[in-house]
């Protein structure tokens, strides 16, 4: 275990620690349930001795109080994914937004796009030869350590170790915190009758022997409570939650069917509770890869069956999708909407899948219009777009003239705005 006395000699506390982030330096921190608390707390402890530090990250589930109003000009947010937790700091214009699909984020590390100075990541302790995993995310952080000119590793009793390619050797760090706390978790979403309504309709386009895909939020959670009598089910998805767990116990998951990683679930990292930490600690049905790897359409694209269940904040009657904006505020991000939409065009039988419910802010605005909010970011073009689902039903696109698509989306619209929509397709032409 030749590896322990260069693992002690880089102990230090945090405050220690963060002294190596200098003025004008770009931070990258470990995002989702895996942000390493102790080291972020030490930084905003920094804030009187330091300007212009850009912070990287998709979505975290923990703090970001370096997006609060005090420390603009010391600290500066750049989100590769909007987290609700920096949402408003973004629209108020004190931090900044990046839209970039999912699997091309590891690139501007590693061509220097985005170099990045300092790494903050959480890991677990090392095993006997001296690796740490990287836990509950994998996602772009292990390519970020790797490209970082400095490296500090917290590292908490509490993560727990994922298998796959989800290790870094001490050797690595500059320096090592150590820390017990329990990992941020992700609040779940209230699951709801039109949730429900909508994974019914998904369920069923969903044959045997599927490989699944899922996003963030309450449609695709209840997606996979709808799933329980399907067979024979596999995953291959950036994240997953704690509604899987229940799909292996029950056998349905089973990923025996997959044509690439037979008997595994591929994902990239996790967004759940204390309950889902458990049940990946050491668990070989897991395997973890980068984002890069993960939703890398060519790679998506192996897997038969494949299919990809996404959200959307509107749809036009063309089917153009915005999923990341609303009109030109920045919301959310790309993320593996598009990564996964094009991966299961190109799979043998696959489905790709937008599903969203049909009004918001109480049934008062149609999720389906005429056309998309002035500013609004076309996330997924109209001609990637198969399949849209909404509480009242399935319009498939692919393929469909202008006119078509306008009828087969006003179709799955709230009854209500369906006179005005029709009157809107006659206006634009597409009737």
């Amino acid at each position: 275990m030749y590896w322990i006395e260069s693992y002690r000699s880089k102990i230090r506390t945090a405050d220690e620690a963060l002294q190596a982030v200098k003025s004008g330096d770009r931070v990258l921190v470990h995002q989702g349930c895996s942000e390493p608390e102790a080291l972020i707390a030490a930084l905003l402890g920094r804030s009187s001795e330091l300007r212009n530090v850009e912070i990287f990250h998709m979505a975290t589930m923990g703090t970001a109080d370096y997006t609060l109003p005090q420390y603009e000009g010391i600290f500066r947010h750049c989100a590769m994914f909007i987290g609700a937790n920096v949402r408003r700091a973004v629209q108020e214009g004190r931090a900044d937004y990046i839209p970039i699909f999912l699997h091309e984020i590891e690139s501007l590390f590693q061509t220097g796009v985005i170099p990045i100075d300092v790494a903050l990541i959480q890991c677990t302790p090392p095993d006997d030869y001296g690796y740490m995993s990287l836990g509950a995310g994998v996602d772009v952080t292990l390519t970020g350590a790797n490209c970082a000119r400095h490296l500090i590793v917290e590292v908490n009793d509490q993560t727990p170790r994922t298998l796959g390619d989800t290790f870094i050797h001490v050797s690595k760090a500059h320096a090592i915190v150590e820390a017990s706390h329990p990992l941020a978790e992700y609040k779940k979403c209230r699951i709801t009758p039109i949730h429900h309504a909508i994974a019914a309709h998904v369920a069923g386009l969903i044959p045997d022997g599927a490989v699944l895909q899922t996003g963030i939020g309450g449609i695709p959670e209840a997606v996979l409570l709808a799933l329980r009598d399907h067979k024979d089910l596999g995953v291959h998805s950036e994240m997953i939650s704690d509604e899987l767990i229940d799909l292996i116990e029950l056998g349905v998951v089973n990923n025996e069917r997959k044509t690439i990683h037979p008997h595994k679930v591929i994902t990239a990292f996790v967004l759940g509770t204390r309950r889902l930490f458990k049940f990946i600690d050491n668990n070989p049905i897991f395997e973890f890869h980068p984002t890069a790897y993960t939703n890398d359409p060519f790679v998506i694209s192996q897997n038969d069956r494949m299919v990809s269940i996404n959200s959307a904040l509107e749809v036009d009657l063309t089917g153009q999708v915005c999923a990341d904006s609303v009109g030109n505020l920045p919301y959310s991000g790309i993320g593996g909407q598009v990564d996964f939409i094009r991966g299961a065009a190109r799979s043998k039988g696959g489905v790709p899948i937008i599903a969203l419910p049909a009004t918001a802010k109480g049934e008062s605005i149609s999720r389906i219009t005429p056309t998309l909010k002035p500013g609004a970011g076309v996330v997924t073009s109209r001609g990637d777009v198969h399949y849209v689902v909404t509480e009242f039903g399935v319009a498939y696109l692919h393929g469909k003239n202008l006119r078509q698509r306008a009828q087969a989306l006003i179709s799955i619209a709230e009854p209500k705005f369906r006179d005005e929509l029709e009157a809107a397709a006659r206006t634009l032409g597409y009737a």
